[in-house]
């Protein structure tokens, strides 16, 4: 009967998370600013204690994304040191985008302003104005810097929406097969 339950409630989560998954990050505790976006919400992606993670305003958070606000290597350790406890917090500023795949680890502060790089592994502090990439995460730039080389490459194309973008792009690249 237990396996049955848990297996509906996964079902419920799985559910929730597609269709409001402002409501199912709030329901585990998340602390949510305004206009924050998931693009692929799924169970778990906010660890064992979600009541530690603060997501700022305007936050973008595309899919496979992982909070994780405990070191779960103290288990193997805890024969030697039974109280051994490594969680923290993890807080995400103003104006964030997080690219796919990238994982969060506790005590992670990252500033207003910033980009996170997709796959990226990210753990300590980060400022305001920067993009943060790589295993380990680090600063590669400024987001001023971004946005410069973004304005060099830029296809004008991001004011458009749907099929009048895929129109478009499909155009640009001279895509006629599909």
């Amino acid at each position: 009967m237990k396996r049955f339950i848990n297996l509906f409630k996964l079902i419920i989560e799985l559910i929730e998370t597609k269709v409001d998954p402002i409501r199912y990050a709030k329901r585990k505790g998340v602390k949510l600013g305004s206009n924050v976006k998931f693009y692929g919400c799924k169970p778990g992606m906010f660890s064992t204690e979600p009541w530690l993670i603060t997501i700022g305003n305007n936050v973008y958070i595309t899919s496979n994304c992982r909070f994780i606000t405990h070191d779960g290597g103290t288990l193997i350790l805890r024969k030697e040191v039974p109280d051994l406890e490594l969680t923290a917090p993890i807080r995400i500023g103003n104006d964030v985008y997080i690219g796919i795949g990238t994982t969060i680890l506790p005590g992670t502060s990252i500033g207003n302003r910033c980009i996170v790089g997709a796959c990226s592994c990210v753990k300590g502090t980060f400022p305001d104005n920067s993009v943060i990439a790589g295993v380990p995460a680090r600063v590669i730039k400024t987001v001023d810097e971004y946005l410069e080389g973004a304005k060099e490459k830029s296809l004008h194309l991001g004011h458009l929406k749907g099929k009048e973008k895929e129109k478009e792009l499909k155009k640009f690249f001279n895509i006629t097969h599909i």
